[in-house]
């Protein structure tokens, strides 16, 4: 059983089993920490969006609070100078990559890159970077859900999902770098995949990348 230890983050004294995720320590005590691609139930956390960043008292460089384990008398900043500069600067990377037009997204007013925005005082809108201009096909299971690449983030939580929880297999990760894409194996149709249409992908999904259509979508809205 684990033992109980007690940190603080931002000035505010917390307790948590000891070596649990600091990112979770700070969410379960309703301190905000941007995230995307983190998932609780995942054994070795990716830290692939750079957004979760924090000050770590004694250590020389902010880390990623998904991978931190949390230590008895540990004392986090969430926010620094440092810490914003970096994610602020992962945040137009990836703003550098998806379609900005939040209006028109299936999304808009409940996507997670809206929060983040929000919470750390954000533009949904490049300035250093430009924007890379892909555009992809438009992915469509037989009417269940949507796929729309020039919004996804790469965050991982459908892969995962459909790996781990449905049991299927039927996306994955392809290519690196700037080419890296979720898709199916072979790059074939979903219709053609080993897709089941369980909807968990879409549910995963924090962004307007993966949409039910029709009266599905009020289902994951409620």
């Amino acid at each position: 059983m684990s033992k109980t230890i007690t940190l603080t983050i931002d000035d505010r004294k917390v307790t948590a089993p000891e070596g649990e995720k600091l990112l979770w320590v700070a969410l379960e005590n309703d301190i905000y920490i941007p995230n995307l691609c983190a998932i609780k139930e995942e054994g070795r956390p990716s830290a692939s969006c750079r957004l979760c960043f924090v000050h770590v008292e004694g250590l020389p460089a902010p880390v990623t609070s998904c991978t931190q384990a949390v230590r008895e008398g540990m004392v986090v900043k969430t926010r620094t100078p440092q810490v914003d500069r970096l994610v602020r600067t992962a945040f137009e990377l990836l703003l550098s990559d998806h379609r900005l037009k939040c209006s028109t997204c299936p999304q808009n007013r409940s996507c997670e890159l809206q929060k983040i925005a929000r919470a750390r005082g954000l533009k949904l809108k490049l300035k250093r970077f430009k924007s890379l201009g892909k555009e992809y096909p438009l992915y469509e299971s037989p009417g269940l859900f949507t796929f729309d690449r020039s919004r996804c983030v790469l965050c991982g939580r459908c892969v995962w999902v459909d790996h781990e929880v449905a049991k299927v297999g039927a996306i994955g990760f392809a290519r690196r770098g700037l080419k890296r894409m979720v898709t199916t194996f072979g790059n074939i149709d979903l219709d053609a995949s080993s897709c089941t249409e369980c909807g968990l992908c879409v549910k995963a999904c924090p962004v307007g990348a993966l949409n039910f259509t029709g009266e599905q979508s009020s289902e994951k809205d409620g």
